[in-house]
C-alpha cells in the first residue's frame, strides 16, 4: 500500500508532524519501536505513581508550539512554580545566584575567590572559546566554573569539559554570566532585566499525557500509529526513498511505501538502515558520533515532604548521582496519596557500559546508599522502586562532532523526500519545544509543497530558552 507520509518515530517531533499533516488532510503513518509514544518525554505509570524521564517543562517562546500544546491538552495544564537548586558540599545554592545565599553558602573567602577569578577572566579571557571549559570560564571565572559547572557536566557527558564543544554551553546557558546573576540578585525584577522563568506549564499527569493525547487525535483523524514496530530498512532509489521495512513485536517484517518520509530515529542508525548503503565516509562519520544514556531509579518513600524543589542538581563529586526529581512538586496528581513522596534519581552512563548492565537490585542499592549519604532521605523510608533505562538520551557534543554531522547532513539533504526532525533525528540537544517545531516545519514543507523550512537550523541561533524579559 502507498501512504502519503511515513514518519519514523513517535516522540514529540514525530507526533507533532503527524498531527499537523492530518489536520491538513494529508495521510500519515507513524512507526514507533517502543510500546509507548513520547520518546524521552513519555511518562511511566507504576502502581498509580507517575514518573517523568527527567522532568520536562512546557515552556516556550514559540507561539505555534504553545498553540499546539494547548490545542491538544486544553484544560489539563497547570501552572507550576519553578524551584531548582544546586547541591554542593552539603549545602543548597540558588540559581541564578542571590547575594545572601552565595555569601552564607560559600563563605567570605570563597566569595572573594570567585569575584577575583571572575575579574581575572574579564582582564585575561581565554582567546579561544572552542570548549565548554573555555566558554564557561570566560563568563563565570575559573573558580565558579570548577565549583558549579565542571563536576555535574562531566557526570552528564562522561568526558572532560575540555573535550566538550562550546556549542552545547551556548545553547543551554546562553546570555547568563556572573554579572547578570548578581544583577538579578540585587536589582528588583522589571521589564528590562532578563531572568530565568519562575513558572511553567505542566500536564496534570506528566508529559506523557500530552503525547498520548496527541496519538489519540492522530488516530481519530484517520492516521495510524504502529507501536512495537522497529524500522529496520529504508529503501532508496536514486535520490528518493521508496519504502521502509519494519519488524513488529512478533518478528514479522512488513514493507510500506510512501510519497514523503520523515525520520526522528537516531540519525546514526538511520544512515545504516538506508539501502543501498551510503559510502564509507558517511558510515564512518556516524560511527564517530555517540549518544549519552540515562538510568532513572524511581523510588517511593513513606515521607510526606522532603524538599520544595522540582529538581536538584547534584554537584558533589563523591556520588555518581546527577539529578533528583521530586514529582509531587511538579504535579500533586503524580502520586496517589499525599503522605508519600516519589523521587526520580538520574544517573548518566553509556549504553551497555558496566553501570548500564548492572541488575536492577544493584542499581537500587547504589541509589539508596547515595541519597542517604547526601542526607536527602533515609534508606529505610523507601517503600518500592522501579528502574527505567533510557538509551541515547543526549547527543554528545564532543570535539570534532560538528565535522561528522556535517558529512551526514550533506548526504541526507541529497534525498529529496526525506526530512530529519527531533533530538535524535538531527543529533541536536534541543529542548522539547524545538523538537516539536522541527516536526511542524517538516509537515509544513510537505503541506505547502515547498521546502522553505530547514529543520537542521532550528535552535541554531535562538535566544537562551530559559530567559524571559
Amino acid at each position: 500500500m502507498v501512504d502519503d507520509v511515513v514518519i519514523m518515530g513517535a516522540g514529540p517531533a514525530g507526533l507533532a508532524a503527524g498531527f499537523e499533516l492530518l489536520k491538513k488532510n494529508c495521510n500519515a503513518l507513524l512507526f514507533e519501536s517502543q510500546n509507548q509514544v513520547g520518546g524521552i518525554s513519555k511518562t511511566v505509570k507504576y502502581k498509580d505513581f507517575y514518573f517523568d524521564l527527567g522532568g520536562h517543562r512546557f515552556f516556550t517562546k514559540l507561539d505555534e508550539v504553545n498553540d499546539l500544546w494547548h490545542e491538544v491538552l486544553k484544560d489539563d495544564f497547570q501552572k507550576v512554580p519553578r524551584l531548582s537548586r544546586i547541591y554542593y558540599q552539603n549545602k543548597y545554592f540558588n540559581y541564578p545566584l542571590t547575594a545572601m545565599n552565595a555569601l552564607t553558602g560559600m563563605g567570605v573567602m570563597d566569595t572573594i575567590g570567585i569575584t577575583s577569578s571572575y575579574m581575572y577572566s574579564k582582564i585575561f579571557p581565554c582567546k579561544c572559546e572552542d570548549t565548554f571549559e573555555q566558554w564557561v570560564s570566560n563568563r563565570f571565572g575559573k573558580k565558579l566554573y570548577s565549583m558549579f559547572f565542571k563536576t555535574y557536566t562531566e557526570k552528564v557527558w562522561g568526558i572532560p569539559c575540555s573535550q566538550i564543544q562550546a556549542e552545547w554551553a551556548a545553547q543551554r546557558i546562553k546570555g547568563l554570566s556572573l554579572k547578570t546573576a548578581v544583577i538579578n540578585a540585587v536589582v528588583k525584577k522589571n521589564n528590562t532585566i532578563k531572568t530565568l522563568i519562575n513558572e511553567f506549564d505542566y500536564p496534570t499527569y506528566g508529559p506523557g499525557m500530552m503525547y498520548n493525547r496527541m496519538k489519540e487525535h492522530i488516530e481519530n483523524m484517520g492516521g495510524s500509529v504502529y507501536m512495537n514496530s522497529t524500522v529496520d530498512r529504508v529503501n532508496k532509489e536514486g535520490n528518493e526513498i521508496k519504502s521502509i521495512e519494519y519488524v513488529d513485536k512478533h518478528g514479522a517484517r512488513t514493507s510500506v511505501e510512501g510519497r514523503q518520509f520523515i525520520s526522528s530515529i537516531p540519525v546514526t542508525e538511520l544512515v545504516k538502515k538506508i539501502s543501498p548503503a551510503p559510502d564509507t565516509r558517511v558510515l564512518k562519520a556516524a560511527d564517530n558520533l555517540s549518544y549519552r544514556s540515562i538510568i532513572t531509579i524511581d523510588i517511593i518513600l513513606r515521607k510526606k515532604d522532603l524538599f520544595p524543589d522540582n529538581w536538584i542538581y547534584i554537584h558533589s563529586p563523591e556520588v555518581k548521582l546527577g539529578r533528583i526529581q521530586n514529582f509531587k512538586n511538579w504535579s500533586k496528581k503524580m502520586i496517589p496519596t499525599e503522605d508519600k513522596t516519589s523521587l526520580g534519581l538520574e544517573y548518566f552512563c553509556n549504553e551497555n557500559d558496566e553501570f548500564w548492565n548492572l541488575p536492577d537490585n544493584e542499581l537500587f542499592e547504589i541509589a539508596s546508599n547515595e541519597i542517604e549519604k547526601l542526607n536527602i532521605a533515609k534508606k529505610e523510608d523507601i517503600e518500592d522502586y522501579i528502574v527505567i533505562k533510557v538509551p541515547k538520551a543526549y547527543p554528545v557534543y564532543m570535539n570534532g562532532y560538528r565535522s561528522n554531522i556535517e558529512i551526514i547532513e550533506e548526504y541526507l539533504k541529497q534525498i529529496r523526500n526525506l526530512q530529519q526532525i527531533g533530538r535524535y533525528g538531527l543529533f541536536k540537544y534541543n529542548n522539547m519545544d524545538h523538537s516539536v517545531l522541527t516536526g511542524l516545519y517538516a509537515a509544513k514543507n510537505i503541506i505547502e509543497d515547498r521546502y522553505k523550512y530547514d529543520t537542521w537550523k532550528v535552535n541554531t541561533d535562538s535566544e537562551y530558552q530559559e530567559e524571559k524579559k
